[in-house]
């Protein structure tokens, strides 16, 4: 990347004031890279990173990089704001792609594993192995792995067999005695149903001895072709196109729909293969010919395919200097003072910061909401899940105990396809009037109503967040939840619900900001709100945070902002394709990331507003996916003491990080923030951990069935 020219731009359509989304996300993962890299992390926190580096290129590969390509096959013309095209896109990724991979596999081998050896985690070569270690995995092959495997001959009557997307796989050259001349391939699969690395017993209890499964079937393949000769055998894998392909208007029944896709996945076309670097050229050629790949399309592993079958070592049960000190999420002070769920809402608004303060805030509100005879209806989106969920139990014994209950399951929810669909069907057999949002959107807003029988009259009380209602990803994500019975929000939600379960006309709101229907706008209203201030000589300030930043119309008005001398900080962990720190357009801007222990995905909006500040948080990012093609709610925070804790302590903390941020350079390039001198140095995610352990250090108290039924009088709402 480079950075534009130092002239002032008028038009702030030049392609040389967008970074291309994809070389942003390349550099993204490199961050996450830096952290495998970085020795101040414990040893096996390091090895999590780099699997996540791995994890994270899949995907890339199998949506963004598998629609470029068909964008070049299909010779589109369409250029995006930093007018690429699809050809230069592709060259670009593949440059710096070619650069990750060969930092990540020498990472691997120069810093992680010989430090793991010393910590005596050891991955061993067959060759490199005692003889009673050798006879041991020699025992466990033909015992445990051999029963499994089957080969697959290619020749005229076996066709190159069908191979399932990122499965990993051996071909194998083979020699027949009574014809050496002729070589043939043969293929392997690893199966899926192994565990890829192989413990063995090592020198004493504190020693962890490993085999990668792949290198233990090729040592002994031999075995599964008596009669012919191995001349070689290598490990591959190929990456499939995994997007999901589902016309709304055509199809009939979207479930069924997306069940049928998901067949499909498995088979889509191949966008990447990977093999080991010791490959010959011609089995190369065969396996790129055999894909349609081209060699552009190839990736050379310098150790194991698949850097992400290492994380079960990283939950191995030995010193714990090597891991991350245990954190256990402290319960919210709200909660935990004798008060029932809905007393403590009906007191004041909550902002709960996962996950310093615990997500079983929302479980026990839907548990006891299950429970409370006053609770009439629950309304809830859900977008992503875990399998043994809180949510979905409490949902069901609600529904079990003659509640209305409502919920807005997205199916497209990527890569959880499946498990949304396994969970949906459950709570349907539950009586649970199970929806499938709008035609043509994922409904991907985090919202909650409990429509409750209080002793004055029926109340909505809301739960509105930036993240899913998933707790395990609750333990490791950050993000926001706020609890509210404020009529002017509470009320709008319950418009929501009925605007997208009943397929009505959007009515419009005065708190909510809502896609696709008026986020984009009223979000662009409130940018350039500051710019206009600014100009008057009032107080005007922006601070955004988000996972990516790529709409242009967004981005343009952070530029006129920052062009009227609005000072603009943005913390966006991932994406960004506006560039900062051009003169006389972004020289205003900031823009900063922090990859840490904790997955930075909480969405956070403040805007000074004259000097009367606007504080909002939600689920959507500034993409036009998420402002135009999927449902999104954005709310505002009313109570000013919690707009002050969102400036305050968590907005500036964020800022003040020197040790985990990163300033986004001109040339899209990042380099760490440094400490300014005389300071000490703070690292955000470590401030907020003891923060909350200090403030929150009281214990929850035990609510009698008797306090369940409690209701307080009414209190002025904020």
């Amino acid at each position: 990347m480079t950075a534009p020219n130092t002239e002032t731009f008028l038009d702030l359509d030049s392609p040389e004031l967008y970074i291309n989304r994809e070389l942003s996300w390349l550099e993204f993962n490199h961050r996450v890279l830096e952290e495998a890299q970085d020795p101040t992390h414990p040893l096996l926190e390091r090895v999590k990173f780099l699997c996540i580096v791995s994890s994270n290129l899949d995907e890339f590969f199998e949506i963004r990089v598998a629609g470029i390509k068909q964008q070049i096959q299909n010779k589109t013309s369409d250029f995006g704001p930093d007018g690429l095209s699809s050809l230069q896109i592709f060259q670009g990724i593949r440059q710096r792609t070619l650069k990750l991979v060969e930092d990540q596999y020498r990472t691997w081998n120069e810093e992680l594993l010989p430090t793991l050896v010393k910590q005596g985690i050891r991955f061993f070569k067959m060759e490199e192995l005692e003889p009673e270690c050798y006879a041991w995995l020699k025992d466990f092959f033909h015992e445990e792995i051999f029963p499994v495997l089957t080969p697959l001959a290619i020749d005229p009557a076996h066709p190159f067999p069908q191979l399932l997307n990122k499965s990993l796989n051996i071909i194998v050259m083979l020699e027949k005695p009574d014809n050496p001349d002729e070589l043939r391939y043969a293929i392997v699969q690893v199966p899926r149903a192994l565990s890829r690395l192989v413990a063995f017993p090592g020198d004493s209890p504190a020693c962890h001895h490993f085999v990668f499964l792949s290198r233990l079937i090729t040592h002994f393949i031999s075995t599964l072709f008596p009669g012919s000769t191995v001349l070689g055998a290598w490990a591959f894998r190929v990456t499939r196109n995994s997007d999901l392909y589902i016309d709304d208007e055509e199809a009939q029944n979207l479930l069924s729909s997306i069940e049928e896709e998901l067949l499909n996945r498995n088979k889509g076309a191949a966008v990447r293969l990977e093999v080991e670097y010791d490959c010959p050229g011609e089995v190369i050629n065969y396996l790129l010919k055999v894909f349609e790949l081209q060699e552009d399309d190839l990736y050379l592993a310098n150790g194991s395919i698949n850097l992400l079958r290492l994380m079960p070592i990283c939950e191995l049960d030995i010193n714990p200097k090597l891991k991350d000190a245990p954190f256990t999420p402290c319960n919210p002070l709200p909660f935990a003072v004798g008060k029932t769920p809905f007393q403590s809402i009906f007191s004041h608004d909550i902002l709960i910061h996962h996950p310093y303060e615990s997500f079983s805030a929302v479980t026990e509100l839907l548990e006891y909401a299950a429970e409370d005879p006053k609770v009439l209806a629950i309304k809830m989106t859900l977008y992503r899940t875990s399998g043994d969920s809180p949510v979905v139990k409490a949902l069901i014994n609600a529904s079990h105990r003659g509640k209305q209950v409502t919920v807005l399951v997205e199916l497209r929810a990527r890569f959880d396809e499946a498990n949304n669909i396994a969970w949906a069907r459950r709570m349907e057999d539950a009586g649970i009037h199970v929806v499938y949002g709008l035609v043509g959107y994922k409904t991907h807003c985090k919202t909650l109503l409990i429509v409750r029988r209080d002793e004055d009259r029926i109340r909505h009380y809301a739960h509105l967040g930036t993240g899913n209602y998933h707790s395990k990803t609750a333990r490791f994500y950050t993000d926001l939840g706020l609890f509210t019975v404020n009529p002017d929000i509470a009320n709008e939600v319950a418009v929501l619900f009925n605007t997208l379960t009943g397929m009505s006309d959007y009515p419009g709101f005065n708190k909510l900001l809502i896609a696709p229907f008026d986020l984009a706008n009223k979000s662009i209203e409130l940018i350039l709100a500051e710019a206009d201030a600014a100009r008057k000589g009032k107080p005007a300030y922006i601070f955004a945070k988000m996972n990516s930043l790529v709409d242009s119309a967004t981005i343009k008005a952070l530029y006129e902002a920052s062009q009227a001398g609005v000072k603009v900080d943005l913390l966006i962990r991932g994406i960004c394709c506006l560039r900062p720190g051009v003169p006389g357009v972004s020289d205003n801007i900031q823009v900063l990331s922090i990859v840490d222990r904790f997955l930075e995905h909480s969405r956070i909006f403040y805007f000074e507003n004259s000097g009367n500040p606007k504080a909002y948080a939600g689920s959507a990012d500034w993409m036009p996916r998420n402002l135009f093609r999927r449902i999104e709610a954005v709310f505002p925070i009313e109570d000013p003491q919690i707009t002050g804790r969102i400036k305050d302590e968590i907005i500036d903390t964020y800022l003040k990080d020197t040790v985990k941020a990163r300033v986004l350079n001109s040339d899209g390039s990042y380099m760490r923030k440094n400490t300014p001198k005389g300071q000490q140095p703070l690292r955000s995610q470590m401030f907020f951990i003891e923060r909350s352990q200090k403030d929150n250090a009281l214990p929850p108290t035990k609510i009698s069935q008797t306090q369940k039924l409690t209701v307080v009088p009414s209190p002025k709402l904020h």
